[in-house]
């Protein structure tokens, strides 16, 4: 199919995930045009600029306030990206953001309001929903071939952080939303509201192995006020409307660990996802699936979920796939997702893991009766 739309005409602000893999997503989407970067340092800018062929933003306003762009992809860390955000929909800019899409709930229910009043398209890159065999095990789910589901479990347990010399910088600082719940929480958490239904209710335990790091620039010891692993309990709402156990363990400071590993236990069947690898999520993933008790096989995707290039980095593939779909619901003017709808839903449960946390007992949350996930 041909599509008659002209590009998305965009800009990228911030170079750490951003250079890595929104760029080279975007220069090979043909539904992108990527015209320029932001960055706040001047230096790092304009060496990536010039190794791009792209045009320096040298402030924020003169990105936003530029006509000629449609959209733009924030990268930043989290601290900046709401304000940042924030300005952007109120120029009318249709967003990507990075996750987490905010530091609280708050923010994020404001960034929609101000969309909505404009009728912008904010998505959100919960990348996993593009990977070929999470979408195989969405379509495993969708057709029932596990019935009922009884159990979930999500180990999510990483290194990046288990090295107590390495510095300490925003991810070491709980206020600039550092913290295993914003780096993977939001990421599990989404997971588990795309492959079976809402969160219903949670308990959580966070805890900080390593509570001191230190500062590069200072060169001091600072403390580190962030999560390195969060532990909770969840009651999930399925298609049916039973409450289904779940149970989701992050840690980045598990060594030898083993990266992501959702398993959904049903009524007729397991279903599971993994990988030893940490890099990237299309190199090394594996499905398995036992149907009513058989031997766990191995299973591959339908060749329609198939990525139409793969890159050395696996990150970038699921990227350029999410950046498609927000180019194609600006064109054709249907819903994004994963949007600012699923992004509240996801910092809603992190902000209530952290509750839990803080007073030691059970929260509510029901977000069905809230928002209409996807």
């Amino acid at each position: 199919m041909i599509n008659k739309n002209p590009p998305l005409r965009i800009a990228i602000a911030g170079l750490g995930f951003g250079e890595n893999v929104h760029i080279p997503a975007s220069l090979s989407n043909k539904n992108i045009e990527l015209v320029g970067l932001w960055h706040p340092r001047l230096d790092r800018l304009k060496e990536a600029c010039n190794k791009n062929n792209l045009f320096a933003y040298e402030t924020w306003k003169d990105l936003v306030n530029d006509s000629e762009i449609q959209g733009i992809i924030i990268a930043t860390p989290p601290e900046p990206r709401y304000e940042l955000a924030l300005e952007a929909i109120k120029a009318g800019k249709h967003l990507l953001l990075e996750k987490p899409t905010c530091l609280n709930s708050d923010e994020v229910m404001e960034l929609q309001r101000n969309a909505l009043k404009r009728n912008l398209k904010i998505a959100v890159d919960y990348e996993y929903r593009a990977v070929p065999l999470f979408m195989q095990a969405k379509r495993i789910i969708t057709e029932k071939k596990l019935d009922e589901p009884y159990f979930v479990k999500l180990d999510w347990l990483m290194s990046s952080r288990a090295n107590p010399d390495r510095p300490w910088n925003w991810y070491s600082d709980e206020d600039s939303g550092g913290g295993v719940l914003g780096a993977l929480g939001t990421h599990a958490f989404d997971m588990i509201h795309w492959l079976i239904g809402p969160t219903h209710s949670l308990s959580a335990i966070n805890s900080t192995s390593i509570k001191e790091r230190e500062c590069p620039k200072s060169k001091t010891i600072k403390k580190v006020t962030s999560e390195d692993v969060s532990i909770s309990q969840l009651q999930i709402k399925s298609i049916n409307n039973n409450l289904i156990p779940a149970q989701v363990n992050l840690s980045a400071v598990t060594k030898q660990s083993r990266g992501v590993r959702p398993v959904i236990y049903g009524s007729n069947g397991t279903l599971g996802l993994s990988s030893a690898n940490q890099n990237d999520y299309v190199h090394g993933f594996g499905l398995w699936y036992s149907d009513n008790g058989d031997v766990l096989k191995n299973i591959q995707p339908d060749s329609d979920l198939a990525f139409s290039k793969i890159w050395t980095d696996g990150r970038i593939a699921p990227v350029a796939r999410i950046q498609n779909w927000w180019a194609q619901s600006i064109a054709d003017g249907t819903p994004v997702i994963p949007g600012l709808v699923e992004g509240l839903a996801s910092q809603i449960v992190c902000d209530k893991v952290k509750e839990s946390n803080s007073i030691g007992m059970k929260v509510e949350i029901n977000l069905r009766n809230s928002f209409h996930l996807k």
